[in-house]
Order: C-alpha cells, then structure tokens, then sequence
C-alpha cells in the first residue's frame, strides 16, 4: 500500500506546483534505467517488509546495519568504489557487530533473516543503478523526481506477485476489511519504545549492535570526506580553465 500512497502524494506535489519535477527524461532511459531501478524498490518493500511477519522489528533494524557492506560489495562488482585496507577493516567491524548481534538474538528464524537479506540486496542494488543508470547518464534527479517515475513500475512489480500470492488469502478470509492504525507519538523515547515493545534484547545484542553503529559512522564519515575532496578538486579544475578560456578569447582578438 505504501507505494500507491506515495503515487497520490507525489501527483498532489505535482499537481498543486509545490516541487518541480525535473524533465529530461526520454522513454529510452525510462526503459532502461528506471525499471530495473523500480524493480529493485519492490523488491526491497516485498521482502523487507515480509521479514516482519517473522522476525521482530529491533533485529530486522540490526540486520539492515548490513546495508553498507553490500552497498560496497556491488560498487567494488561494478567498478564504483576501491578496495582499501581501511574499507576492509570498516566493512569487517560492521559485519563483525551484526554477526554478534544475530548470535545474541533469542528468537532466531531464519526464514525471516533470509528475507531481510534479500532487502538488503535489493536496497542496494537500487542504489548501485541508480549511480550506473542515471547519473552517469548526466540525468540529475531530486528525491521527488525519483520517486515520481520509480513508483508507476515499482507498484506494477508488486501487483503481479500480489495476484498470485496474497489476493488468494484475501478471498479466502472473507470480505476484505481495513483497519486504520492510528499511533502517536509524544517523545522520542516513546518511538524508541515502540521500536523495541515486541522484542527481548539481550547485552550480546545491544554491544554487537553498538559495534554495526561505530561501523557505519565510519563508513559514512569516510564517504563524505571522499565527497567533499571530489567536490573541491572539481572546483579547483574549474578555476583553472577559466584563465584559459580568457587568454585564448584575447589572443584571438588580438589577431
């Protein structure tokens, strides 16, 4: 239901001109990059979402600590990112912390595991083609934008395996029936709270999971130092072709 919701609200967006969507889009990106991309996002709502239904909510969130291994993993596969010796100790500590975060868990399935992991994998397969597909195809998208054209096949990817695997259910229990689940909220603890109701969490849990954390600060502090060297080095390379294009124009005036 969540990417129908999203549909409408971003037609609304669109609709009422509070955020431009950005064009430049053609039907041969479209098939090309925005389909694999929007079937990646499917694949990330079907099965994450269905790990809930067999594990809990605190350790789907530990297992997703994962998420910047695999991330790396495919970027080293498709030539995006560099092996390092400081990648592989960061990749290492954060595997390490969500190995010993599983093995603290009381109740494992590994039914569960296995579909949080294929989430995992299909969250970061999205982001690898949105790198391969899009960007360097010089197509800049805002958030809007990307959901805008992701979400028409990402809910097509979801219907078909819906009219084979849950409308059958749905049927057989009758007429349907939704039930709105209101929540609120009042205080960050109160989230945290929520977060962890359904579960036992273990001191083996919380240490391996407070290793995935240092991990993946890690990680993002690496990549956005990495980021703001490629930023700057840009601008310097700018700079320097200014000067050139001006002496070239006064050359050419002179003549």
């Amino acid at each position: 239901m969540n990417i129908f919701v999203y549909r409408i609200l971003l037609n609304l967006i669109v609709f009422l001109q509070i955020m431009k969507v950005e064009e430049g889009m053609t039907l041969d990106i479209y098939t090309t990059s925005v389909i694999p991309i929007g079937a990646m996002f499917a694949m990330t709502l079907w099965l994450g979402n269905t790990a809930y239904m067999y594990i809990s909510v605190a350790f789907a969130q530990m297992l997703k600590a994962i998420m910047p291994v695999a991330v790396f993993i495919l970027g080293v596969a498709a030539g995006l990112e560099l092996m390092s010796c400081r990648m592989f100790f960061i990749m290492s500590l954060i595997s390490f912390g969500v190995l010993v975060a599983s093995y603290g868990e009381v109740n494992v399935n590994w039914i569960g595991v296995v579909y949080q992991m294929g989430g995992v994998v299909g969250e970061a397969l999205r982001l690898i083609f949105m790198e391969i597909f899009v960007k360097r195809k010089g197509l800049k998208l805002n958030p809007i934008s990307v959901m805008y054209y992701v979400s028409p096949c990402s809910a097509l990817c979801l219907f078909i395996p819906w009219i084979f695997l849950e409308l059958p259910k749905m049927n057989a229990n009758g007429p349907w029936s939704f039930q709105p689940l209101v929540l609120t909220l009042n205080s960050h603890t109160e989230s945290i709270a929520l977060l962890f109701a359904d579960t036992k969490l273990t001191v083996i849990n919380l240490f391996g999971y407070g290793i995935a954390i240092v991990g993946v600060a890690a990680y993002n502090n690496h990549k956005l130092k990495k980021e703001a060297s490629k930023t700057s080095s840009d601008e310097v390379e700018e700079a320097q072709m200014v000067p050139l294009v001006t002496s070239t124009t006064h050359q050419q005036a002179d003549v």
